[in-house]
């Protein structure tokens, strides 16, 4: 695909600029570093392309803390502030959704918490709230069978308007591959940790 060109262009009657418009389903997926880092990549342009962006880290803790969130916090100020680019929402898995009372530390609770959050996305997706969505480390509830992966695909192939979908983490399921538009796999060859050297700042959060 030399400059962004494809190589071929489908009979489907659709114009240039209507296949601009489709919805785009990624995901990055591999044993490697730089799935996350890649779709928050995207979602920088997105944002720059002022596009309605919702980021939903399934993680344990809500406690966590990652480079990216405040980096995409600070955009959002300032699309309130100037109105430059678009806004931005940022969902934790845990005590960080908000659409949920409580959440205790057992695997069910986290499991639970999980499919409280994919029941979020999809009334999101139905009703179209955002155009661009970050599903970060969404394979893992998937991957341990917390998360009905059929349901997922039948719920991202049948999303209504153009609402663009990343989803990043290890294992992603062969069905989930299959639906998407465009997946890449990240392997890795060599690393710090290899060397013993622990994750630093700026390069790992």
């Amino acid at each position: 695909m030399p400059k962004g060109v494809p190589e071929t262009v489908p009979d489907d009657g659709l114009t240039t600029r209507q296949r601009r418009r489709l919805p785009v389903l990624a995901v990055n997926t591999g044993e490697g570093k730089g799935k996350s880092t890649a779709a928050f990549g995207m979602a920088m342009r997105a944002w720059n392309a002022g596009l309605d962006i919702a980021v939903f880290q399934f993680v344990k803790s809500a406690k966590w803390k990652v480079g990216e969130e405040n980096t995409m916090l600070a955009l959002n100020r300032l699309h309130e502030q100037t109105g430059e680019g678009g806004p931005v929402q940022w969902h934790k898995m845990g005590q960080g959704w908000s659409w949920i009372r409580s959440n205790s530390d057992t695997e069910e609770d986290h499991a639970e918490s999980a499919r409280a959050g994919w029941r979020e996305i999809a009334r999101r997706l139905q009703e179209q709230q955002h155009d661009f969505y970050v599903l970060d480390e969404f394979t893992y509830p998937l991957h341990w069978g917390w998360i009905d992966v059929d349901e997922v695909v039948e719920t991202l192939r049948s999303r209504p308007g153009s609402q663009h979908v990343v989803i990043t983490g290890r294992y992603a399921p062969p069905a989930l591959t299959e639906a998407a538009d465009l997946v890449t796999e990240m392997r890795k060859i060599k690393h710090p940790m290899d060397a013993g050297r622990k994750g630093q700042k700026g390069i790992e959060w």
